[in-house]
Formats: structure tokens, C-alpha cells, sequence
């Protein structure tokens, strides 16, 4: 009880984290100290001063408010891709699940197919090919996560389908698309909702990545991966620039973590015993 207590207030900490951080995201305009993309030579490397809460990096522009309008991009990226992977995953395997035969062998060799390749290097692959950008960086994602949602959502239908409701439904003459709207999908939701909240913030850490690497939004836009990789050869003599994008990337990701730790628990009653 004791355990399960601590771990609740785990969870209201990182949600009320994740909370700040999409309201500070949505005002970024309003709470930016500066515009992120001003050039102040007259203020190289500053360190954190009351001026520049957390200093200015070697161009002179405001760390905080390129934090700030950074998250904007990990958020949107993160959200998206995950919502994009959670509908493709879901109807290729609550389609593999359901139908079988031929159907479910060809779509199961599929996704095994494209979880076969790092998910990294395939992402890294596909910004390559295609013109860098935000959207190409949301497009990779989404190709690269919906095979575990496929996985997943499959399982669940090969067992959710002999159920005797299930059973019940087809024998009184519901069509297939009935049976997985209002038996099988409501079921899958669930599970697939907790793997989601788990996969943004892996797909947090990604952009960050592949922005790391020059493969994702392209400057002066500000990115949390970005703004570590422009700042790792100043890392000793003006480490603040590195210290705070990097603490958003691990303070963000982790807060996902626990909140979708959390909601498995919550929205399983067995793990709660």
C-alpha cells in the first residue's frame, strides 16, 4: 500500500511536469523573455544571470526562451507521430488479428519486416531520403513506431475474438465492422493508450536525435537536440548551453515514462494487488 501510495505521487509529480511544460509550450510567445531567434553579439556565452535566467549561448541568443519554444517542437513531434502510429498500428493488427488466414500472414511478415531494422537507423534512413524538415521528422517516426502498436493490438485480438460476447455478436448476425467497432476495438484501447503514453516519450528522445545529428527541424528554428548539438564545443568553457536543453530532453522523456508506468497500473486493476 505503502509502495503503491509513493508511486501515486510520483505520477502527480511527472503529470503535473508534463502539465507545465505543454502550458509553457502553448504561451511560449507570451513567457519568452526574448524572441529565441535574436542575435545579441554583445552577449556571447553569458552565464545565467538575472537577465538570462539560464545565460545565452555563443551566438548571444536567450537559452530559456529557445528551451521554451523548443519544447513547442518535442511536443508537436512526439504527440503526432505517436497519435499516427497508434491508428496505422491499430488497424493493421486488429485487421491481422480478426481476418487471419493469408491476411493476418502477409500483414504479420510485414510488421516483422520493418521491426527487423533499428528503429534509429530506419528513422535516420528515411530523413535522409526525404527533404529535412518537421514534417519528415513526424512522417519517420510514425513508420518507424506503428509495427509495435501492430504487434501489440494483434495479440489482443487473437484472444479478444474466441470471447464468447464476441462470439455471441457474429452468431446474431453483426456484421465485421460492428463486431470490431463496439466488441474488439473498445478492448484494444486501453493497452494500446499506455503504450502510447510510453512511445512519446520515446519519440521525444528521437527527435532529439535526429535533430542532434542535423536531421530534423533546420536552424535558426529552436530544438532541444539542436540546440546540444550547435553548443557540445562550448560544453566546458559555457556548459549551461548544454545542461538546460539536455535536462528538458531527460526531465521530459522520463515524466512520460512514469505517467504511462502509472496509467498501466491505473487502468489495470490486477497490477494494483
Amino acid at each position: 500500500m505503502i509502495d503503491h501510495l509513493k508511486k501515486d505521487k510520483v505520477a502527480f509529480i511527472a503529470a503535473l511536469a508534463i502539465l507545465a511544460l505543454i502550458l509553457a509550450a502553448l504561451a511560449a510567445p507570451l513567457v519568452a523573455p526574448y524572441d529565441p531567434l535574436r542575435i545579441d553579439l554583445d552577449a556571447l556565452r553569458h552565464p545565467p544571470s538575472w537577465s538570462h535566467w539560464m545565460g545565452t549561448d555563443n551566438k548571444g541568443r536567450d537559452v530559456l526562451s529557445r528551451v521554451l519554444f523548443g519544447a513547442r517542437i518535442s511536443l508537436i513531434v512526439g504527440v503526432a507521430a505517436t497519435a499516427v502510429s497508434m491508428v496505422i498500428g491499430l488497424l493493421v493488427g486488429i485487421v491481422s488479428g480478426y481476418m487471419g488466414g493469408k491476411v493476418d500472414s502477409i500483414l504479420s511478415a510485414f510488421t516483422d519486416m520493418v521491426m527487423a531494422f533499428p528503429s534509429l537507423l530506419l528513422a535516420i534512413g528515411i530523413t535522409v531520403v526525404l527533404p529535412p524538415g518537421l514534417f519528415t521528422v513526424m512522417l519517420a517516426l510514425a513508420i518507424v513506431g506503428w509495427a509495435s502498436f501492430a504487434r501489440l493490438s494483434r495479440g489482443m485480438v487473437l484472444s479478444i475474438k474466441e470471447m464468447p460476447y464476441v462470439e455471441a455478436a457474429r452468431a446474431s448476425g453483426c456484421t465485421t465492422g460492428r463486431v470490431l467497432l463496439r466488441h474488439v476495438l473498445p478492448n484494444c484501447l486501453p493497452l494500446v493508450i499506455i503504450a502510447g503514453s510510453l512511445k512519446v516519450g520515446g519519440f521525444i528522445l528521437a527527435e532529439s536525435a535526429l535533430s542532434f545529428l542535423g536531421l530534423g527541424a533546420q536552424p535558426p528554428t529552436p530544438t532541444w537536440g539542436s540546440m546540444v548539438s550547435l553548443s557540445r564545443n562550448y560544453i566546458l568553457s559555457a556548459p549551461w548551453t548544454v545542461i538546460f536543453p539536455g535536462l528538458a530532453i531527460a526531465v521530459t522523456v522520463l515524466s512520460f515514462n512514469i505517467l504511462g508506468d502509472s496509467l498501466r497500473d491505473w487502468l489495470d486493476p490486477k497490477m494494483r494487488v
